[in-house]
């Protein structure tokens, strides 16, 4: 009978390794092209008529509310006449002209910090009430 024997494995040099990828500068270099065609997309979208994103002269939403998940009711400003709108899945419809136009709502103010209770004291009343 005869055996083959086959010839030892080759071992590797020493100081090579596996081929990689392009590490960690062509990952940086994907980065800034992807950030600049985004820039470089936001840029022409301005440019383009019609393809911004600022409000119409003259128009203004003034109040909205939720009425359900995807509906909601909207009183819009249009020159100087106020519309109800109903806004939902199946599109907008003006509810309701306005004879007189919406009060306008105050501005919220934050409260000042001197006028918050002090967290350490919060911490020990609710403590306190604990135990």
């Amino acid at each position: 009978m005869t055996e083959s024997v086959s010839a030892p494995a080759k071992p590797l040099a020493v100081g090579t390794h596996a081929p990689q990828g392009p590490g960690l500068g062509g990952a940086f270099l994907a980065l800034l092209l992807v950030l600049g065609l985004i820039v470089g997309l936001a840029w022409l979208l301005k440019r383009l008529p019609g393809g911004g994103f600022r409000q119409a002269d003259g128009l203004r939403v003034v109040a909205s509310i939720p009425l359900g998940a995807k509906e909601r009711a909207a009183v819009v400003q249009v020159g100087g006449q106020q519309l109800l709108l109903g806004i939902g899945a199946g599109g907008v419809r003006t509810l309701h002209v306005l004879p007189e136009p919406l009060a306008e709502a105050p501005p919220m103010q934050m409260p000042s910090l001197k006028t918050l209770p002090d967290f350490k004291q919060l911490l020990a009343q609710r403590l306190r009430k604990d135990t």
